[in-house]
């Protein structure tokens, strides 16, 4: 009996260290899925945050070329991201609770929206109609009205001078108004408003008109009815007037603006909202209870 019962000891023991044993491989691996997770959490975070820098880089680039480069690189971090979600939803469905599947479902919601507004923000980010709006207006657009204003005065300082007296007024006048026409461009392009741009619209159309009329104007003086230089002002004025029908164009699709107000405020809240639930499910799964394993205190305190 005493063999018997030295026996059932041992086997006890035994039992007993084998159970040991499996508790501590089960909170190891325990312990390696909680740090896959938080590490695949972590990803998901670099990807989303690289992703909202390189959509700001595409709003604010000045080309279309980095438009485009900075745009494709968030669209392939947003997508990484995205797969690391789908990956820490299988992990998650498998063997996450209840409330960390809630927080991924969160995250989910919010990093949807994030893709959603991204899908129009940077389609509109490598337009860039603005900045091709300000070329025209800064670059051909003021030569055609520099080579205007040149050849006029050539028109007044070359003329007979018995025609000076009706020319000089005239001439003026329409340099003048080409130059108000001139100043209404830019503020016009940086508009957010239609109903802004509308009114600056009925102002350069006011100042086209007398422009135009005092070119006719100066085409009916008989003295200079064939001048060159006037020829030379009426074409360039019709250069002008071609130039700022695209400008205009370009300034109403208002690419540049309308991006960077999306940037700046709907996709700002929803990046934040993503990270937010992100950092949330982050934190629940690495507080989550291993069995045998203790946080804070010891097992068995003195």
């Amino acid at each position: 009996m005493v063999w018997m019962a030295g026996g059932a000891l041992a086997l006890l023991v035994l039992t007993l260290i084998l159970s040991h044993f499996r508790r501590e491989e089960s909170a190891a691996e325990q312990r390696a899925l909680q740090a896959r997770r938080v590490e695949l959490i972590d990803r998901i975070r670099v990807n989303l945050v690289s992703a909202a820098e390189a959509e700001k880089s595409a709003v604010l680039a000045i080309t279309d070329e980095e438009s485009r480069k900075f745009a494709d690189q968030a669209r392939a971090l947003s997508a990484t991201a995205e797969e690391g979600r789908r990956e820490l939803a299988g992990m998650l469905e498998a063997q996450g609770s209840a409330r960390e599947r809630e927080l991924l479902q969160q995250f989910a919601a919010a990093f949807a929206d994030v893709q959603r507004i991204d899908a129009d923000l940077l389609d509109l980010a490598i337009k860039n109609t603005n900045l091709k709006a300000y070329d025209l207006a800064y670059g051909p657009a003021a030569g055609a009205l520099r080579e205007m204003t040149d050849a006029l005065d050539r028109v007044v300082s070359t003329g007979p001078e018995a025609a000076r007296a009706r020319v000089t007024p005239l001439a003026l006048g329409a340099e003048v108004a080409a130059l108000r026409l001139q100043t209404l461009l830019p503020p016009h392009i940086a508009e957010e408003s239609d109903q802004r741009m509308n009114e600056m619209e009925t102002a350069m159309a006011r100042e086209s008109d007398d422009v135009r009329g005092k070119l006719a104007a100066l085409s009916a003086v008989p003295e200079i009815a064939g001048s060159q230089d006037l020829r030379a002002a009426a074409g360039a004025w019709a250069r002008y007037g071609d130039l700022e029908t695209r400008i205009l164009a370009l300034s109403r699709e208002n690419t540049n603006v309308r991006s960077l107000t999306i940037s700046l405020n709907r996709k700002r809240t929803a990046t934040v909202a993503a990270e937010e639930a992100l950092a949330a499910l982050r934190q629940a799964v690495d507080e989550e209870p291993i069995a045998g394993v203790t946080y804070g205190q010891p097992a068995k305190p003195r």
